[in-house]
C-alpha cells in the first residue's frame, strides 16, 4: 500500500458523466491487482472530508500508469472529473482484497453489468497476457452505453452484448442471457457454453441474481462488491458485508480489506 501525489497523465470523457483517468504512480501500478480499488482525495480543501474509492481498471507497468474508469456520482467525483493534465491526485493504494487467479484451464465466464465493467477489464487484460480466454457477458441500459466492446474483443474475448432496450444484442438483463447460457450445460448443445468459474460485478440486485444462479448451476465463482467505503482501511467499519461462515452462520467483513471481492457463495443478501 502506498499513500502519494500522482500526476494526471489524462483525463478522457468517454460517455457523458463517465470518464477515465490516468494517472502517474508507477509502485502502484507494478503492485496493482485485479479486483483492488485506488482510495482518492478528490478536491483541494477538506470538502469532500473522506476519500473516494475506485477501481482499478488498467494498469500499464512499463510506463507505471494506473487507470481508472469512473461515473459522477456525487461532489467527489464530480471534483475529480475536474482534474486536467499535470495536475496532482493524492492517492492511496492499492487496496483491497482482489480477484483470485488461477493457473489452471478453466473455462471462464465474466458477468459485467454498467460500470462495474471498470475492475473486470483489468482481470481480461491480466487473462490475455496468459493467453486465457473468456466469455464476456456484458450488460447496459443501451447501445450509446456499451462500452469497450472492441478491446475487449481485442485481447481476444468473446463479447456477448445485452441491453435493457434491446438496442444492441440480448434484450434483457445481463444474468438472463448468463442463465440461457449455462441452461443446458453438460448436454449434447454444441452452443452451450461449458463453464467453469465466473467473475462479476455490477449492480447489487444483479448481483444478487448471479450468485443464485451460480448456487444453482453449481458453478463457483467470484463477485466485487459495490458498497459504501469510509476509510479504506478497514477501521471505519462503514463497508461492514454478511457473509457465510460455517453452515448456517456468519460474519461481517469489511469490503475493503477482505473484499471488495467476495466468492459468489459466500456473500448473504438482504
Amino acid at each position: 500500500m502506498y499513500l502519494t501525489d500522482s500526476e494526471v497523465i489524462n483525463q478522457q470523457m468517454i460517455l457523458p458523466g463517465l470518464f477515465l483517468l490516468t494517472l502517474h504512480a508507477a509502485e502502484v501500478a507494478g503492485a496493482a491487482r485485479p479486483g483492488q480499488f485506488l482510495h482518492l482525495r478528490c478536491g483541494k480543501t477538506l470538502d469532500p472530508l473522506l476519500r473516494r474509492p475506485i477501481s482499478i481498471h488498467f494498469t500499464d507497468r512499463e510506463k507505471g500508469e494506473v487507470s481508472l474508469l469512473y461515473r459522477i456520482a456525487g461532489k467527489g467525483t464530480s471534483l475529480l472529473s475536474q482534474k486536467k493534465r499535470a495536475d496532482k491526485v493524492s492517492l492511496l493504494g492499492p487496496l483491497g482484497n482482489g480477484f483470485k487467479m488461477t493457473d489452471g484451464n478453466e473455462s471462464i465466464s465474466v458477468v459485467a453489468g454498467g460500470i462495474g465493467l471498470a475492475p473486470l477489464y483489468f482481470l481480461l487484460c491480466e487473462l490475455s497476457l496468459t493467453n486465457r480466454r473468456a466469455a464476456v457477458f456484458l450488460g447496459s441500459a443501451s447501445i450509446e452505453q456499451l462500452i469497450l466492446v472492441k478491446e475487449i474483443k481485442a485481447l481476444g474475448h468473446q463479447v456477448y452484448p445485452c441491453t435493457d432496450d434491446g438496442s444492441s444484442g440480448f434484450h434483457g438483463p445481463v444474468t438472463e442471457l448468463f442463465e440461457k447460457s449455462v441452461a443446458k450445460r453438460g448436454s449434447d448443445n454444441q452452443n452451450a457454453l461449458t463453464i467453469d468459474l465466473v467473475y462479476g460485478c455490477g449492480p447489487r440486485g444483479m448481483l444478487k441474481r448471479l450468485c443464485d444462479l451460480l448456487r444453482q448451476k453449481q458453478i463457483p465463482g467470484e463477485v466485487s462488491l459495490e458498497e459504501k467505503i469510509g476509510c479504506g482501511v478497514g477501521a471505519c467499519l462503514s463497508c461492514a458485508c454478511k457473509i457465510r461462515e460455517g453452515g448456517s452462520g456468519y460474519r461481517y467483513h469489511r469490503a475493503c480489506v477482505e473484499g471488495p471481492v467476495f466468492k459468489a457463495g459466500e456473500v448473504v443478501w438482504e
